[in-house]
């Protein structure tokens, strides 16, 4: 029987589960870091790590491009739905040979959630300054489009025609709208955002410049609008946006008209 879900993939054997679950791996990247289809270095290291236990219903991939490197080149977690529709939770392409910005510790190396429970403020105003979004330790690889075209293929091979994912921050919304996402929930909260940073509105008032987050300057681009998200202007956390994306189909939403990155 073909295995149709995260859980099912999970009990197949591990040459069995690599080749599945490398299907939505971009092959530029692989030609790129000149990766083997093995996954295997010249001296017999593994640059691939699955966490994909039989009887679990979620997969991890860690691909490094070198095995001592500090940080994935893909970085992935799936899981299943109660329905057995795929969930996409973290989704990460690392240009491993960009600039490091630690905004994922503090200086004595506590680590900070990306922001989510401690910040390195510092740090996270220079990454900013160097134009990384949010949550980005280095410069993304600029290949989503790919990404996204590779991830369909897989989820179509496990026959489904649909697949959901979380997007931790607003700029990850904004973009999966331009390549055809939907929202499962929080389509009136990107709508509520977008309208409560115009000019004299919520949002944009509490650009006042106390802040390298909060100048009013950043109301005008996606990255800016999330880094101000990031500092706190919602009064909440931006955590209750679940999207989809149909297979071959392009829902055509826009929650911020004309953006800018």
């Amino acid at each position: 029987m073909k295995a149709r879900s995260i859980s099912a993939v999970n009990k197949l054997d591990m040459e069995r589960k690599i080749e599945i679950y490398t299907r939505f791996i971009p092959q530029v990247i692989l030609d790129r870091f000149d990766i083997p289809p093995s996954f295997i270095d010249a001296n017999g290291n593994q640059l691939l790590r699955l966490r994909c236990e039989p009887g679990t219903t979620d997969v991890v991939i860690d691909l490094k491009h070198a095995f001592n490197a500090e940080d994935p080149l893909l970085y992935a977690h799936l899981t299943d739905t109660v329905n057995g529709q795929i969930h996409v939770l973290l989704y990460v392409v690392n240009d491993p040979t960009s600039k490091r910005y630690n905004i994922d510790r503090m200086p004595d190396g506590t680590k900070t959630q990306f922001g989510i429970f401690k910040r390195n403020l510092v740090v996270e105003e220079t990454a900013m300054n160097a134009g990384l979004a949010p949550g980005q330790v280095r410069s993304g690889m600029r290949i989503l489009g790919q990404s996204i075209s590779c991830f369909e293929e897989f989820v179509s091979s496990l026959d489904h025609d649909l697949f959901f994912a979380e997007p931790l921050h607003y700029h990850n919304a904004v973009i999966f709208e331009k390549y055809g996402f939907a929202y499962l929930r929080g389509r009136r909260l990107m709508e509520r955002i977008h309208q409560g940073f115009q000019e004299d509105e919520e949002y944009f008032l509490k650009l006042d410049g106390t802040s390298p987050f909060r100048s009013p300057e950043l109301a005008d681009s996606i990255r800016g609008r999330s880094w101000a998200i990031h500092d706190g202007v919602l009064g909440e956390a931006f955590d209750r946006v679940t999207m989809y994306k149909s297979i071959n189909r392009h829902a055509g939403l826009n929650t911020f008209p004309n953006a800018k990155w």
